[in-house]
């Protein structure tokens, strides 16, 4: 038969697209020949897939390029998505659609499409794409997470509730802001152990705001400032699920090979998740141990408010590690470009210290100083927008079929926002390259998910919950280390030749980190 023959060349071709991609560690650091062999037999399996789930593309469906047989259009992606997503929308337009193997995948990259998806078809484009890595992929802990529930269903509208009421409503907020506060002090003084010393701003950042949202949730710091390895294994273990998570997955692109697990990747997070579990564990049985001789009407954290409402410990220990890793990295992240842009920009750096110093004198920055110092809001506002943590959101899955900008979006689709296409889209951005916070101070714009040119957080159902939380120590920490020291580059760098290239992953970071070094001034 014809076709056998034209099948053995495209799987002699795939071999050897499979082996440079892994000679470049875009799917596993260790590959050999072994694991080819190992893949090669299921491709025939994977084109008959393929084929039923139609190779020609419905003229319904997002325009897009055309998807090569087996591989699709991986190789149109490479190493950075958001920016391969950017040229595709400049040809197919602001929605089109891609093939991840047998994946359909839709990117939305404009306001409109961004409405569309996470407001007029939310209900139906609210659903998680969950990747074989992530522990909330099997169906028995999937109901326990809140970033990556399957559906919005019930379980995941109990959690929200309680995380609102005990966490994210405005009465939980400012009762935090003494935890902030407080942080946001020992931070000063550590810093002030460290003129005329390198400060890797990144690290710095992740250590106060991670203290933050511990002593919220369970009144406890996770991370010592000055020594990172005196309690601080749940931050690395953290910091080890962020960077699995990033990882390219080969079952992402053919789930048939899920079961295999041929890159060890989900083997590595479910240990990574056992051993989370036991340090919670350890956590949770200390506390109910307390709780059994200290008074009830004492002052109760999150934990507390978890175990009253009688959440199952696997429940318990799942949130508390979602919570801190969503928040903890973008957070960080956000702060330190915040400063890198602040040090690139003389001129914006002047306005901020001198907002800071008509507005608190001499005093620490107090959360209640923060509606007050607009310039600087604005240039959180801006480096979220030209550098957001999440360029591509969070990817979203089709629970049913739907109509978006007339075309059609078949169900189990991933359904993707490329913020970091709309943030700097010219159509809609004046000058969109440009750190340029007073764009802000004559613009309503907010991040609150109405504003579909600024979704850093994301909108509707699956929008960011710890976006108020966020709000408040972003803001406070920057405002902090600006008021109280002076800070310069090493070696007499000139500001412009600071390094600001982005490295893409899960949150995207500074590929340089960024130091300084402080010198007080007071």
């Amino acid at each position: 038969m014809i076709w056998i023959p034209v099948l053995l060349v495209l799987i002699s071709k795939l071999q050897m697209v499979f082996m440079k991609i892994m000679s470049q560690a875009l799917f596993v650091e260790k590959t050999n020949l072994l694991l080819i062999l190992l893949i090669l037999p299921f491709l025939f399996i994977i084109l008959k897939l393929f084929k039923s789930s139609s190779i020609s593309k419905s003229s319904s469906l997002p325009p897009g390029p055309f998807p090569w047989p087996i591989v699709g259009n991986i190789f149109q992606i490479g190493k950075e998505p958001h920016l391969a997503f950017t040229n595709l929308a400049k040809t197919y337009g602001p929605l089109f659609s891609l093939r991840l193997g047998n994946q359909l995948l839709i990117v939305g990259s404009s306001p409109d499409a961004a409405m569309e998806i996470l407001k007029t078809q939310d209900r139906y484009l609210s659903g998680r794409y969950i990747p074989h890595v992530v522990p909330a992929k099997s169906l028995e802990l999937n109901n326990f997470s809140l970033g990556w529930t399957l559906e919005c269903n019930e379980h995941w509208r109990n959690l929200r509730t309680i995380c609102r009421g005990e966490l994210f409503s405005s009465k939980a907020i400012a009762t935090q802001a003494c935890i902030r506060e407080k942080k946001v002090l020992e931070m000063l003084e550590f810093i002030g152990k460290m003129q005329g010393q390198v400060v890797k701003i990144r690290d710095l950042a992740h250590g106060v705001v991670y203290n933050m949202i511990s002593n919220i949730l369970i009144s406890r710091d996770l991370i010592n400032l000055e020594d990172e390895s005196i309690n601080g294994e749940m931050s690395r273990l953290v910091r080890n699920i962020m960077e699995l998570s990033s990882t390219p997955n080969i079952s992402d692109i053919y789930p048939i090979l899920g079961p295999l697990d041929v890159q060890g990747l989900r083997k590595k997070s479910m240990e990574l998740y056992d051993r989370g579990r036991k340090m919670w564990e350890a956590i949770i049985k200390e506390r109910k141990e307390i709780r059994k001789f200290s008074d009830a009407s004492t002052d109760q954290d999150f934990l507390d408010a978890l175990i009253n409402t009688g959440c199952p410990e696997v429940q318990v220990h799942m949130l508390l590690s979602e919570l801190l890793t969503a928040g903890t990295d973008t957070s960080s992240s956000t702060i330190e470009w915040t400063l890198a842009e602040l040090i690139r920009n003389p001129r914006c750096m002047k306005i901020v210290e001198e907002e800071l110093a008509r507005e608190i004198s001499q005093d620490l920055v107090k959360e209640s100083h923060l509606p007050n110092l607009t310039y600087l809001q604005a240039c959180v506002k801006e480096a979220m927008r030209l550098h957001p943590s999440a360029p591509l959101l969070l990817p979203h899955r089709a629970v049913e079929s739907c109509q978006v900008m007339t075309y059609t979006i078949p169900k189990d689709s991933m359904v993707l926002v490329n913020f970091w296409a709309i943030s700097r889209d010219p159509d809609y951005w004046e000058d969109p390259l440009v750190f340029k916070p007073e764009r802000f101070l004559n613009l309503s714009l907010d991040f609150k998910g109405n504003d579909f040119q600024l979704i850093p957080f994301g909108s509707g159902r699956r929008i960011c919950p710890g976006l108020s939380m966020a709000a408040k120590h972003v803001p406070l920490v920057v405002a902090s280390l600006i008021h109280s020291f002076n800070w310069s580059l090493p070696n007499g760098m000139d500001p412009r030749d600071l390094n600001m290239t982005e490295r893409y992953n899960i949150t995207m970071m500074k590929e340089k980190p960024l130091l300084l070094i402080p010198k007080t001034k007071f």
